[in-house]
């Protein structure tokens, strides 16, 4: 539409001459796109992008749609513009009774922090619709179900979690050369992607499979975690030390001509031999346009030197060609995923290099979008954008500094997290126990877009709720973790029905109702015993855990920041670890041994 529509002269000279033209940004806007797309979903029972929307000079929607090709979108101009120059209170009665309409039902669905019974209804409703041939849930396209798998994974239910994984891993929507994932998948068996590559994505899979390999220890979930943590620092990473939200699906004009290959493409780069193997590990036969297949690796290499060489090989041919364009805009929400999966994926595979570009996407967040104490969701060559944050912004980035805390043991992101979470409590509150995905001050629409579901990224709402969860448990504020449990009330309305669009929402649920399980771990810092003591802590499996950091010399009462840290010292001159559920601790175990039986037991 774009192409066809807003670049056509006569279209646009129809446009500028009867109407103000508004193109919004749903990246930088997620507030305006919710609160239209619940308008045009309301009048014409279906939703998507473009999205088309007319609407009155304040704002009140009275026509919708998706997309008008070229003719139909020139005919509707004149009609539109001829209904507001002969009947114009008729629209501005219709855009108001639209707008009453809508602000009728924007109640969200209440209850109470589901228990075990409703958790275990959600993995039966899940069950309903797995593919049990090819993972994932219901059929094509496919999108990857990040959320719905974390949740999967905290519960134990590891057949549906590492089917789906494993199919993923080994099918087109992977990049089998240069890692990460695809936005999409146009067929149900992963094959096919839409090529595009979002930041978004790739923060919350690359999370999955480090949890992935914590449960399994399986090789496959450790080398997509490690060649996706690679592509995000290669590929996606700003001179500013923040991470581009995307890269385009299309070079050259055409989709996917930077990542397919042709047999003949092969044998060119890799010789006659070693092209015919390439041809068949990778599945080369025509998958996708043109006789050209998207690369796929349905079973482990053979010879896995072989498969090293080939595969470093191809990409630095396919370096060689026209890249995808790069959205090289800087959203919150998105980095704050980004921390949290590369802090933690440092951590557990003790690559320092992660945790120190986690660390410097933090201090970017710090220093460019936090203004006065409020956040704000994009910037772009280091400087911030003029739209304050959303919901997902705070809640999000509030998750990624405490995952960088637990990792690092460093006070002031967890100091900046309380902070962000405060404004989330004294300014997002919808008094019902839930949270709007704007702020009380933010500007005004016609509607205070409020979301219980998740779509591409996890619902602002729950998403708040486990930052909370996790910064209560550090901190041991009730305040913080009763407004946790509140918000997760939605939860137990979709859980049965509609669990596939609760998945963040299960898998918080899954945390509070394990506990979350606390560590303190406290000794000198330079001592070796106490860097393999946290190492440890952050390896264990356990839903929602959080990790404490400190040196155990910090005030015996009243002062220590975490909380969980208060009074926890070492034994004798030995680092020590407590393993706590609700700020009630065991006794201190000095080894990585009685450490590990006291978080399995």
């Amino acid at each position: 539409m774009a192409h066809e529509s807003f670049e056509d002269a006569e279209t646009a000279r129809l446009m500028n001459q009867h109407f103000v033209n508004i193109k919004v940004d749903r990246e930088e806007r997620p507030d305006v796109d919710a609160v239209y797309m619940g308008a045009t979903q309301a009048m014409t029972h279906q939703g998507g992008w473009p999205m088309t929307v007319f609407a009155t000079p304040e704002g009140h929607p009275f026509y919708c749609g998706t997309y008008f090709p070229r003719p139909t979108f020139r005919r509707l101009l004149t009609e539109v513009h001829n209904v507001w120059t002969s009947d114009r209170d008729s629209v501005l009665r219709q855009g108001a009774k639209v707008v009453e309409a809508l602000n009728t039902h924007t109640t969200l669905p209440s209850g109470v922090m589901p228990g075990e019974e409703t958790l275990r209804e959600a993995v039966g409703n899940l069950r309903e619709s797995f593919d049990a041939a090819s993972g994932g849930f219901g059929g094509a396209p496919k999108f990857p179900p990040s959320m719905v798998l974390e949740f999967l994974l905290r519960s134990g239910e590891r057949e549906m979690s590492g089917a789906t994984l494993g199919v993923m891993a080994r099918g087109g929507i992977y990049d089998q050369l240069g890692g990460g994932f695809a936005r999409y998948s146009v067929d149900a068996e992963w094959v096919v992607p839409h090529f595009e590559k979002m930041l978004y994505d790739n923060a919350l899979l690359l999370r999955v499979y480090t949890h992935w390999w914590k449960a399994s220890g399986g090789e496959l979930a450790r080398r997509v975690a490690l060649e996706t943590s690679d592509w995000l620092l290669r590929e996606l990473r700003t001179p500013e030390g923040g991470f581009a939200s995307a890269l385009d699906a299309d070079s050259e004009g055409v989709e996917g001509k930077f990542y397919v290959w042709t047999p003949e493409e092969l044998r060119e780069v890799l010789g006659e031999d070693d092209g015919r193997w390439a041809a068949g590990l990778f599945d080369v036969t025509g998958t996708f346009e043109h006789g050209t297949s998207v690369l796929q690796l349905p079973r482990d290499p053979e010879d896995p030197a072989r498969y090293a060489d080939v595969r470093a090989r191809l990409l630095a041919a396919r370096e060689l060609r026209i890249r995808p364009g790069r959205d090289d805009k800087v959203v919150a929400s998105w980095t704050g995923l980004a921390i949290a999966a590369l802090a933690e994926t440092g951590a557990v595979f003790e690559r320092p290099d992660l945790v120190a570009a986690a660390t410097a996407a933090a201090e970017l967040l710090a220093e460019v979008h936090v203004a006065d104490g409020r956040l704000l969701r994009t910037s772009r060559d280091g400087r911030a954008g003029a739209n304050a944050g959303v919901l997902d912004d705070y809640a999000n980035v509030a998750e990624g500094l405490i995952s960088l805390y637990g990792v690092t043991g460093e006070a002031r992101w967890l100091r900046l997290a309380g902070s962000l979470l405060d404004t989330v409590l004294d300014r997002f509150a919808d008094g019902a126990g839930g949270f709007y995905d704007t702020a009380d001050d933010a500007e005004r629409l016609f509607q205070r877009p409020q979301d219980p579901t998740d779509n591409a990224t996890p619902s602002g709402q729950y998403a708040a709720a486990g930052a909370l969860l996790s910064y209560g448990a550090l901190t041991g504020s009730m305040r913080h973790r009763e407004a946790a449990q509140a918000a997760l009330g939605a939860v137990s309305v979709l859980a049965a029905g509609h669990a596939r669009f609760a998945g963040w929402g299960l898998a918080v649920a899954r945390a509070a109702l394990s506990g979350p399980v606390e560590v303190a771990v406290v000794g000198p810092p330079g001592d070796p015993r106490t860097a393999t003591l946290h190492r440890e802590a952050l390896l264990a499996d356990l839903p929602g855990l959080v990790v404490a950091l400190g040196d155990g010399d910090g005030p015996s009462s009243g002062e220590a920041f975490p909380a969980l840290l208060e009074g926890r010292g070492t034994v004798g001159d030995a680092p020590a670890a407590y393993v706590c559920r609700g700020f009630t601790c065991r006794m201190p175990v000095t080894t990585v041994e009685e450490l590990r039986a006291e978080l399995t037991s």
